[in-house]
């Protein structure tokens, strides 16, 4: 896994549209150019991450489960 720094991290403000610098609160992160709060993710990169995330899920591989044998 990268090791990322504060410096370098970055989210999406919706105001700038694009991913910025922010500063992070106890509840919210706020841009740090405008002061808005900003996101993860922008819309488009959160769906395309969700899609990805669902083909990992989906080509799930493995044994097949067991039948389950009624005890006596």
């Amino acid at each position: 896994m990268d090791q990322l720094d504060y410096y370098s991290d970055r989210k999406f403000c919706a105001d700038c549209n694009t991913y910025v610098p922010y500063l992070m609160s106890v509840d919210r992160s706020y841009c740090a150019q405008c002061g808005q709060p900003v996101r993860l993710f922008s819309r488009e990169d959160w769906a395309t991450f969700n899609d990805q995330m669902a083909e990992r899920k989906a080509s799930k591989g493995g044994r097949p489960r067991r039948d389950k044998k009624e005890s006596a």
